[in-house]
This record gives C-alpha cells, structure tokens and sequence, in this order.
C-alpha cells in the first residue's frame, strides 16, 4: 500500500473522511473552486468544449458563482459517440492510465480514460460509498459485478481494497458457483445488480439453503433502477442491509453517490467531485432542488475525461443531506427519460409495474414488459414468475386478474398479465432487460 493509500485508510478507520464531515458552505466553496479549473481545463484541452463553449457565446472565465454553470451548454450522449474514441481526451493518450467504455449495443461505444490521479479518486470515492453501506476494514467483499470494459467490476474491486477489505473478485454469471463461494468463503458484504441478485436468491433456495444462514451482512446494489419494494425482498430473504450506488461510466463509473446504511433515504452525492443539477428534460431549465427532472452532472476533479453538464437521462430529484449533511441526496431513480413508455397516453415506469409486482405474495420479482402493436393500438403485456412455493401450474388466474386491476386503478393502465412458471423467464447476468419491444418500427 502506498504512503498516500495508507493516509486514506486510517482516515477511514477513525471515521468519517474531512469531505463527508463539511458543511454545506464549505463545500460550495470547494466546488466553486474546482468548477472553475475543470471548466479551464476542458476548454483549454478538449477542442469539442471550445467550440461548444464559443458556439454558445460562454468562457470559463464568466463563471463567478455556481449558479453560472447554467449558461454553459450540455454534453450528451451522441457528443460522446461522435468524438470516438479519443476526441475527449483532455491529456495526451500516453498519459491515460486506463479505458473503459459501454457495451456499444445501441452503436459506437461510450469510451471514457483515466489518469492514474483518476483511478486515485475513483478508488477514494469507492472506499467512501462502501463504507457508508456497511462495509468495514477487514471486511470480505463478494464482487459480482462485470469485469472488464464496464466500471462496475473493477471500480468495486478498487474501492474494497482501498477501504483495506478482502476482494473476491468473482465478477457475474456462473450463479452456482457464486452460491457455492458465498456459503464456503464466508464474505460480509456483496456488490451485484439487485436482478442479479435475485438470481443467486434462486440460486439458494434451489440448493436448499437457507439464505439468511450465510453470511452476508450488507449488499451494495446499482447498475440499474431498483424499488424499495425490491429492497425489502432482498433484504427479508438475506436478512441483510440493502443500500442503493449509483455511477456511470461517463462521470466516473460507480461511486457518484451512494446510499448511507443508518438513514436509506436517499444518495448522497459525493459534491466535492460531483456537481449535479436537475433539469426540465424538455426544457433544459434548471429546477430547485426538491422537484422532480432530468439529472445532470458536471466533474470537478477529473483529469483525463472532463465532463461539463452531462445529461444522464435519469430521472431524480435533490434533497438536503442527512447523514452528511454537507451534501445533498438525490432521491432513488424513478427511471430513465428514454426508458418511460407511453401507452394510449398514459407514461409509465417499469419501476411501477414492479412496485405493483412486488407488493403482491406470489411474485418473486423476475419480471418482463413486452409492448406490441395490435392494430393501430400499443399494447402491455406483464410476463411475472410465480415462486415456486405458489405456483398452481395452471397460471395463477384469479391472482394475474387482481394484477391487472391494480395496475389499472393505481397506474391508469389497461395491461395483459400472464403468470409464468417459477424459472421460466431468462436469468440476469448483469443489467436486467425489463422491457421487450415487438412494436414495428417507424
């Protein structure tokens, strides 16, 4: 370990880090001060933002308050795509300690590159967010997710070492094998998706083991929009405590905020690197803190990859902070802007539909949202596994029409629910895909 990850790690052992401690002013002082050379350093060293930023008529040198980030343009996704791949690079490549990037499914790949100074405060922020769930020095941590080009695996596996933790570097799939390393090494905290979760749920009870036996005391869960309805599921069947990560790739990969284990109300943002905002997603306007919109982040601290006002399409709202006070929470995803449905009028979540799931005793939580076209007209079918424990073989009838009726009278929509049998429907490995589009397109 070296000197400087020692100073880290004791810091943690005593508590909370100096950051997490500041007050509200403090860390807007802070910001302001780091807004200013972030917003320096890409103007100066990524040609996009320069003319971006003249395109718009702004200089870094006309920010003189926090509030003045709003006159600057947004970065999304598609700026990203056509800089491929080194375009927004703000040091020369043979500075670049590390890449990463998307999947690259829905086109070109989202590329994002780390200095060694980036990897330093990617590790920190990790460390922090483990640590504000549970975790411990000392602690073993199950790591279960993906490896690779996306950050989860190794942002994860970063922090856990930083905070001073063993890593079990199992990254995901192979779900009797995690089942198997769980119960025989015996590791105090898991971090996975919470719909692969539920896999290695069913992964036990296949087994015939008890989960609340083994010994998982916290799980640290992110990757993808998850309800409270869902936390409790995992954490009645582990007898565990359920916390919420949130990151991308483009800011920094896990670890922008993370949910704090005595409160679970909420993520607080890590602000003295991550600036966010909240907008109208049609408008762009800025909303106060408290309403609901569009997240927004802006770097304070990256080197390699600045990033200025990007539009994470994710659907939030800013609170005051609680268990670090100094910094805002921003309240669990209601979903993505690109992931809302809009069905004969009425716009919906699949965050709802499993909330109306999960509320019921016979749905385990492995759920899939098909949409096709019957006519001119959309239509919603609910594809929900029964547990095994409920599941009469003929399709739990009376219960799939209770379902529809709630949907109806709690959402305002008319929806197909079909009762499918207990492991019937395809396993997450990672990110769970909810929703099934057979529309025609255009």
């Amino acid at each position: 370990m070296t000197t400087s990850r020692a100073h880290a790690a004791a810091r943690l052992v005593d508590g909370l880090d100096a950051a997490e401690r500041a007050s509200r002013d403090e860390i807007q002082a802070l910001q302001r001060t780091r807004l200013a050379w972030t917003l320096h350093h890409a103007y100066e060293h990524v040609p996009h933002y320069r003319r971006a930023f003249d395109a718009a008529g702004v200089h870094p040198s006309d920010l003189h308050d926090l509030r003045d980030l709003s006159k600057f343009p947004f970065t999304v996704k598609q700026d990203l795509r056509d800089n491929y791949p080194f375009g927004l690079f703000a040091v020369p490549r043979e500075q670049i300690a590390r890449i990463h990037g998307s999947s690259g499914t829905t086109g070109k790949p989202i590329v994002v590159g780390y200095t060694r100074r980036d990897i330093e405060m990617w590790s920190g922020v990790m460390a922090r967010s483990i640590r504000a769930a549970g975790g411990r020095p000392g602690m073993m941590i199950h790591v279960a997710y993906g490896y690779g080009l996306f950050t989860g695996g190794l942002g994860a596996h970063y922090g856990a070492e930083r905070l001073g933790c063993t890593v079990v570097p199992m990254s995901g799939g192979m779900t009797e094998r995690q089942v198997q390393l769980i119960t025989d090494f015996r590791p105090d905290v898991i971090m996975v998706t919470p719909s692969y979760m539920l896999s290695i749920l069913d992964g036990f009870r296949s087994h015939g083991i008890d989960p609340r036996a083994c010994s998982l005391r916290f799980g640290i869960f992110g990757a993808e929009p998850w309800t409270n309805a869902m936390r409790q599921e995992i954490e009645q069947a582990f007898g565990m405590d359920a916390t919420d990560i949130y990151g991308l790739s483009e800011v920094i990969g896990p670890g922008v905020s993370q949910e704090c284990v005595e409160t679970k109300d909420g993520l607080h943002i890590w602000e003295d690197h991550f600036l966010p905002e909240v907008i109208d997603p049609a408008t762009g306007r800025v909303l106060p803190d408290g309403q609901l919109g569009e997240l927004v982040f802006t770097s304070l601290t990256k080197e390699a990859f600045p990033i200025v006002r990007y539009r994470t399409r994710d659907l939030t709202r800013l609170l005051p902070g609680t268990a670090r006070p100094g910094m805002r929470r921003m309240e669990k995803l209601t979903g993505r802007s690109d992931d809302m449905l809009i069905l004969r009028g009425v716009n919906v979540f699949p965050s709802q539909i499993e909330d109306a799931l999960l509320a019921t005793d016979w749905c385990g939580g492995h759920y899939q949202i098909e949409m096709t076209r019957e006519g001119r007209l959309d239509a919603m079918t609910v594809h929900a596994e029964a547990r095994p424990d409920r599941w009469d073989g003929a399709g739990l009838t009376a219960e799939a029409a209770h379902l529809v009726t709630t949907i109806k009278d709690t959402i305002g929509l008319t929806t197909t629910v079909i009762v499918e049998p207990p492991g019937s429907l395809e396993r997450s490995q990672g990110k769970a895909k909810r929703v099934i589009d057979r529309r025609p397109k255009g």
